[in-house]
């Protein structure tokens, strides 16, 4: 089994890496464009915060991940090769493609195809699953809502202060995209975190489901080391095609998805921080003016997150049974 642990390191530090490049845009889109700080400098503040956002604020979504979604003793080896094959493969493709995808639906998909395809419908944790789908597809709408709202509030506050305002919204959002950064790392960086240790209990490294200080150490830095590289196609796609983002977009924007992600990170909740993002940007743009969102790019970036799941489920299962051809 030793072989097959270290070719799931090695994709779990792959699909890390790629999901740092892909959700980096989520966090300095904004600060990007409305240009509080360089594109440079901005990835790397923001890649230390990822980086520490796990040591700071725990494990629990990478337990969740490793509890609720199949049930213990079923899954193997080649199922989570296959899970992570898939994610990575969907990860690709939507990264060349320049639109934003979800890691989170992606190694769900991917996970529950394989493990399906190698031990049947039985091994799926189905309240488990049914909470994941539930937090994961209305967190998007909680983030418009609190970004429409907390824009709303602005708005009211600065209603007759002049336009050096600006100056403090751009400021702060140096400080809010640290926060963004924190519950990000502190959210997505556990999902590879989940995917090995569930490999080291499946491989019998370890009795029992804890995740070990290198395994945080080794997937906060692959996650922050994607984020520093940045997906430049991505950041377009979310700071600019959406709307013109000024600094009050990007401060309502950054405060409400921190918000909801490390809400969710606390309590254990698998989210998509590509989606919270991408809501709180629409959210926040039409508590100002709902003509002021491109409905469009929206549409598309909706339909590539209905796509996600089926899509991984079925790479999953068909990788599965390549794998099991070679391996019994």
């Amino acid at each position: 089994m030793a072989p097959l642990m270290i070719v799931l390191l090695v994709l779990t530090m792959g699909f890390d890496f790629l999901n740092g490049i892909h959700d980096s845009s989520n966090i300095v889109a904004t600060v990007i464009s409305s240009r509080a700080l360089p594109p440079r400098l901005a990835l790397t503040i923001i890649s230390i915060a990822e980086f520490l956002g796990p040591l700071i604020f725990g494990v629990a979504v990478a337990t969740a991940i490793g509890s609720g979604i199949v049930s213990p003793g079923t899954i193997s080896m080649p199922s989570l090769i296959s899970a992570l094959s898939s994610a990575i493969i969907w990860g690709i493709l939507t990264w060349i493609l320049g639109i934003p995808s979800s890691a989170s639906h992606a190694i769900i998909g991917g996970l529950i195809g394989a493990v399906v395809a190698s031990a049947g419908w039985n091994a799926i944790v189905a309240s488990g699953i049914l909470k994941i789908f539930i937090i994961l597809f209305t967190s998007p709408l909680i983030g418009f809502i609190v970004g429409f709202i907390i824009t709303r509030l602005i708005m009211r506050i600065c209603w007759n202060t002049t336009p050096r305002v600006n100056e403090f919204f751009k400021k702060s959002q140096i400080i809010t995209s640290i926060a963004l950064a924190l519950s990000y790392g502190a959210n997505d960086a556990q999902k590879g975190m989940g995917i090995i240790t569930l490999g080291l209990v499946t491989s019998g490294f370890i009795t029992a489901f804890k995740v070990p200080l290198w395994v945080i150490l080794l997937c906060s830095s692959m996650i922050a080391f994607g984020t520093s590289v940045g997906g430049w196609k991505l950041i377009k796609t979310l700071g600019a095609k959406f709307y013109k983002i000024r600094p009050i977009d990007g401060f309502s924007t950054q405060i409400s998805s921190a918000i909801v992600i490390l809400s969710a990170a606390l309590f254990g909740g698998l989210v998509s921080t590509t989606q919270i993002v991408s809501a709180s940007i629409m959210g926040v743009g039409s508590a100002e003016r709902v003509n002021k969102v491109h409905w469009e790019v929206a549409k598309e970036i909706l339909l590539t997150w209905l796509l996600t799941i089926p899509a991984t489920a079925l790479l999953g299962a068909g990788i599965c049974w390549l794998i099991s051809q070679f391996i019994h």
